[in-house]
Order: structure tokens, then sequence, then C-alpha cells
């Protein structure tokens, strides 16, 4: 399809959609061989995390697609090969990715969908947003604990995550009330193992 065909004033925030599903498409691969590789390590709680941040990712991408769908475009992702290393790599390299995304990427994006009054492009891009805060936060824990050598922590043992299906906030204890982003009620916060 192409740009002419699309809803008048939207193209950009189609382009911006359309990078940010690539993106999250190929973040969840990525995490997915991460929690392998992890679990390989007997980092079992890092595979647990790495697992619930895929979930999260396709989250993302699930919504980013509906968007692009509504503005009359059609989402589609190269996917890329993952570079899989040891997990404190792996780490590292999710948490340099996230805090891009958190400062870089969708900022401009929000900024760039809200100008355009996309209520629905620019809650997605929110959304992912605080997501993507949520994986850094546990990102950095995991890299503390696994440099102090602390493997009796959460990192060490499978470790029950919680993801909102609607936000994809992710949280390493169950939450009462609600999602702190959207919400969507607590109890109904999807369970990644």
């Amino acid at each position: 399809m192409s740009a002419t065909t699309y809803s008048f004033g939207s193209e950009v925030t189609i382009k911006n959609l359309l990078a940010a599903y690539q993106g999250e498409m190929n973040t969840q691969a990525r995490y997915r061989s991460f929690a392998a590789q992890a679990d390989a390590e007997g980092l079992f709680g890092v595979g647990s995390m790495f697992r619930a941040a895929a979930r999260a990712e396709q989250i993302h991408a699930n919504a980013q697609a509906r968007a692009i769908r509504h503005l009359g475009g059609t989402a589609t992702a190269v996917m890329e090969i993952s570079r899989v290393g040891h997990t404190l790599d792996n780490l590292r390299k999710a948490l340099d990715g996230e805090n891009y995304e958190i400062a870089v990427v969708y900022p401009a994006f929000i900024e760039e969908a809200s100008s355009r009054i996309n209520a629905m492009a620019a809650r997605s891009f929110q959304w992912a947003l605080e997501a993507e805060k949520t994986h850094a936060r546990l990102y950095a824990e995991a890299i503390r604990l696994i440099e102090g050598n602390q493997m009796r922590s959460w990192i060490g043992a499978v470790h029950d995550f919680y993801v909102c299906p609607v936000c994809a906030y992710t949280a390493r204890e169950h939450m009462d009330g609600n999602c702190a982003v959207c919400n969507y009620p607590a109890d109904r916060m999807e369970l990644v193992r």
C-alpha cells in the first residue's frame, strides 16, 4: 500500500508505527532466545524475566499492528537473526535497547502521534514506553544481582512475572488493585514463568 492511500496526514505516524512494530517483533524474538540462554546458564529467574518481557513486546506489537490497520496500513516486519551471548552480556544489550527506546524513540513517536491527534497510535506508544521502563528496571536489577553473585536471589530460580495483557506493564510481584499504567484489574494479569 502506498503512502498516498493512508489517512490524510498519517504518513509519518504510520512510518513510526511500522518502525516500532518491527522493533517489537524482533525484540520479542531476541528475548525468547535470551531466555533460553539464561536457562542454559542456570539463571532461571532471568529466563522467566526475559519470557515475560518477550510477552510484553508481543503485546506492544499487537497494539501497534491494530493502529497501523486503523490508519489504513499493513503491519509487516523483517525478522532479524538474534545474536545471543552470555546472559550478563544479553542483559546489558537489552538494557541499552530499552534505555534508547525510553529516551529517544518513544518520546518522539508520542509527540508526533499526539500532534496528529492520533490517540490510538499515541496510546500504543505511551503504553510501550511505560512497559519499557519496567523492563529497564528489571534488567538493571538482574545485572546488579549477577555482578554481586547473588544466585540465591530471584535470578537463580524460576520466578513468576506478571504482564498486563492491555499495556504490557511487567512486574516481578503480583500487584494489588489495578495496573499502574492502564488501570486493568491486577488479578487478571498474565502470569509468565
